[in-house]
């Protein structure tokens, strides 16, 4: 079954899911916020198979998530090292443990906790507007188009419904 591409869709949401396409390149990304660089650990941490982990670390190169850098020489073998858009992705890990901990915990608890070393607490993600520093809720937020967003479609009916102040 050939997969449907979203690349080229005007949503953020739709782009950022066609990026990574399966459940395995998160946790990748997961691991090297863990400190996991080398493929045999990722493979080792993660359980996964080699050539499924092959294919997601070469994704994750070429989109500029990850960098290969050489640490040995023969044979030559790489650590995947975060880069900046790489290092930009904790925030979607964050608030994705977030809403783990909250609907997918057992009554034990989160299984992994984050702890904030510069006040010395454990914490948790918290979505805030940028601009006043409150806490973002859906209902007191309202969708408008963005200087990317096709012309072609912002006259169409259903898009008008969906977005509001389009002129803007």
């Amino acid at each position: 079954m050939k997969r449907t591409s979203f690349a080229g869709w005007p949503c953020s949401i739709a782009r950022t899911m066609d990026l990574f396409g399966d459940q395995w390149s998160p946790l990748v990304l997961r691991e090297s916020f863990y400190g996991v660089r080398r493929f045999d650990e990722f493979q080792q941490e993660l359980g996964i198979p080699r050539n499924t982990l092959a294919d997601r670390l070469k994704r994750l190169v070429d989109v500029g998530l990850l960098e290969k850098r050489a640490y040995q020489d023969e044979p030559v073998r790489y650590d995947y090292v975060l880069t900046e858009m790489g290092r930009d992705f904790f925030d979607v890990l964050a608030v994705m443990s977030r809403w783990g901990d909250r609907w997918l915990s057992g009554p034990e608890g989160p299984p992994v906790r984050m702890h904030h070393v510069d006040c010395g607490h454990d914490t948790h993600a918290k979505v805030i507007c940028e601009a006043c520093g409150e806490p973002l809720d859906p209902t007191g937020i309202r969708m408008r188009t963005g200087p990317g967003y096709p012309e072609g479609l912002k006259n169409r009916p259903d898009v008008r419904r969906r977005f509001e102040d389009l002129t803007e």
